[in-house]
């Protein structure tokens, strides 16, 4: 979809709604965001089938992270430090890890604690869990410090993309009549 979007989700599917920020917002959020591949792969239909199972008894912790999605947006679109952001990525990534086993791993806690301790205010495991890219909320004069922390990981750089996801190279399939 790209831009920045608050995705609700229902019974008849899901929402798709712009976070609407200031152009130097973005840029200080883009600026403080620091992506590493973690080198762990899984298949997030097997986390998600372990977490769908943890679900029933974690009412309580799921409604405090949808709640939470208010306060992110809030932070994002006011004049709120956006420090507060990176905190609250902290707060939510713990949440979420104490819903199911499989959404970290030990040597996933161990680089987010690395991350935290070079410097870094807050971060997430991206998608299902149980690998794949880790963010952290770092402030710029903290960047250097996580990043030699994390120097054994791929750093990837990024920055929000406004149009979406697009094809940027296309192959034509061969197709045989028959």
């Amino acid at each position: 979809f790209g831009v920045l979007n608050r995705i609700n989700f229902n019974a008849a599917g899901y929402e798709v709604k712009p976070v609407i920020i200031s152009p130097e917002r973005k840029r200080q959020l883009n600026r403080n965001l620091m992506l590493f591949f973690t080198g762990f792969s899984r298949f997030s239909s097997d986390i998600q089938e372990t977490t769908q199972k943890a679900l029933a008894d974690k009412e309580k912790q799921l409604l405090e992270m949808l709640s939470l999605v208010d306060d992110a947006e809030r932070i994002l679109t006011s004049k709120t430090d956006l420090n507060e952001f990176g905190r609250l990525l902290d707060y939510t990534w713990k949440l979420k890890r104490g819903i199911s086993s499989g959404i970290s791993t030990d040597s996933i806690d161990g680089l987010y604690a690395k991350g935290i301790e070079a410097g870094a205010l807050g971060g997430k495991l991206l998608g299902a869990g149980g690998g794949g890219f880790l963010l952290f909320y770092v402030e710029e004069d903290k960047r250097e410090a996580v990043a030699k922390a994390m120097e054994d990981l791929l750093y990837v750089p990024f920055q929000f993309e406004n149009s979406g996801t697009r094809v940027i190279h296309y192959t034509a399939e061969m197709y045989e009549k028959r």
